[in-house]
């Protein structure tokens, strides 16, 4: 079984920072890819990104590439989402999840292709 706790929201201004958190609990963390998505009210949940189980391979939405930045720590079972230049748009509910062990797709976006979720972590970015 797979835990996932996100940690680091809050309510920020447009235009600041914020890093988000995931810790894991699950041996097979460094062989697993792991995405970060986020739903805001009343709209579907998305992907933001995602980072494969080495670390070595990234995928971006559209909507953050060059903003956010995806990034693991593989002693300490954890990765990251560096958010920068916030903007209000960017305000939902972040959830990191992970993929099966050893799965990766140039492209990976759907929430299909991760199998465990977070409980997620309120981001509100203020105009």
């Amino acid at each position: 079984q797979v835990q996932l706790v996100e940690s680091g929201g809050g309510l920020v201004q447009a235009g600041d920072s914020l890093r988000l958190s995931c810790a894991a609990s699950v041996r097979t963390f460094t062989s697993r890819s792991m995405g970060w998505f986020r739903q805001a009210p009343g709209k579907e949940r998305e992907v933001v990104g995602a980072i494969s189980w080495s670390g070595s391979n990234t995928y971006y939405a559209d909507s953050v590439k060059g903003r956010f930045t995806i990034s693991r720590d593989n002693v300490k079972n954890t990765v990251y989402l560096q958010m920068n230049s916030l903007k209000p748009e960017d305000t939902a509910v972040y959830y990191c999840a992970a993929a099966r062990e050893l799965y990766w797709r140039v492209g990976i976006s759907r929430a299909t292709e991760f199998v465990y979720w977070g409980q997620g972590t309120q981001v509100t970015v203020s105009s």
